[in-house]
């Protein structure tokens, strides 16, 4: 979902280059709350993974790109704040050494892959942990849904800001169905993904997973009082 220079207006473009930079303002302070010296260096994997897998693209038309977005995987391993901040340098150093999105369109891009994927696919998860069973297993199914919904969520996102000042003579009803369609299947390769993932970390090392913190302390205090009892 790069979206290339000049694809939008340039009053959307700064409009989303202020919330882009409001939102990794805002993630600079709240990311100290989720990281320590454990998670830290999880982050940095994090943003290596989204970078590669970010690097597989599937053009959709109208000169964008579809690709895996990471967002709901990265927010619940390392928290949402922290999720931000991997994207967004993520998006930086594509924009400047790939030629991955365009400079103009960073702030979009930030917006949309960064902000609303992170903010759907993490709000979609902890919905989902309060309805699915209490335990450790539930958090690869509850992510993956997250992640599914996150994609095409992000797609719609775009296809409102293209209403408002796309640049490219293209229809806005034909943006939104090509869009939507391409990031629904793009959303059920990005829950896979995201799914084995989390399993596969949450299998291994559960007290590194930031949507894990409250199952890991209360096996913590159950295990305490078992054996103060």
């Amino acid at each position: 979902m790069h979206v290339p220079d000049g694809f939008l207006d340039a009053p959307i473009s700064v409009a989303t280059g202020a919330v882009a930079a409001a939102a990794v303002g805002l993630a600079l302070r709240g990311a100290r709350r989720e990281l320590d010296d454990r998670t830290a260096p999880l982050a940095g994997l994090v943003a290596a993974f989204v970078f590669a897998a970010q690097m597989v693209n599937f053009p959709v038309g109208a000169g964008t790109s579809g690709h895996l977005m990471g967002g709901a995987l990265a927010a619940v391993l390392v928290g949402p704040w922290t999720a931000v901040l991997c994207l967004a340098v993520v998006l930086l150093v594509q924009a400047l050494l790939m030629a991955d999105g365009g400079i103009t369109a960073l702030g979009t891009n930030i917006s949309l892959i960064g902000i609303v994927t992170v903010v759907i696919g993490y709000g979609v998860f902890v919905l989902l942990r309060r309805l699915l069973p209490d335990r450790l297993e539930s958090l690869p199914v509850a992510a993956a849904l997250g992640a599914f919904v996150s994609v095409p969520a992000a797609a719609a996102v775009f296809t409102g800001l293209f209403a408002i000042g796309g640049q490219a003579p293209v229809d806005t009803g034909a943006v939104l169905v090509t869009m939507l369609g391409w990031h629904t299947l793009i959303g059920i390769g990005e829950a896979l993904v995201t799914g084995l993932v989390v399993s596969a970390v949450v299998a291994t090392r559960p007290d590194l997973v930031h949507g894990a913190r409250s199952l890991v302390a209360a096996r913590h205090q159950q295990l305490r009082e078992t054996v103060t009892a």
